[in-house]
């Protein structure tokens, strides 16, 4: 299942983890997503939404 928010599409954010000896790897900033029941197309249907799509009111809930 993919890390992404149902209704904006934000998906996890890459970059670097630095090190104090300036060591550099790979690390990802994941989306803080939560499952809902929201009210899409009038029907009660279960999305996995971001945080931030909730507080602004994007998702309706059921």
């Amino acid at each position: 299942m993919a890390q992404q928010c149902d209704i904006c599409g934000k998906k996890p954010q890459f970059g670097n983890r630095i090190s104090h000896a300036h060591n550099v790897t790979k690390r990802r900033w994941n989306v803080n997503l939560r499952p809902v029941h929201a009210r899409v197309d009038g029907a009660t249907k279960r999305i996995r939404a971001c945080t931030s799509c909730i507080r602004s009111g994007k998702v309706v809930k059921a």
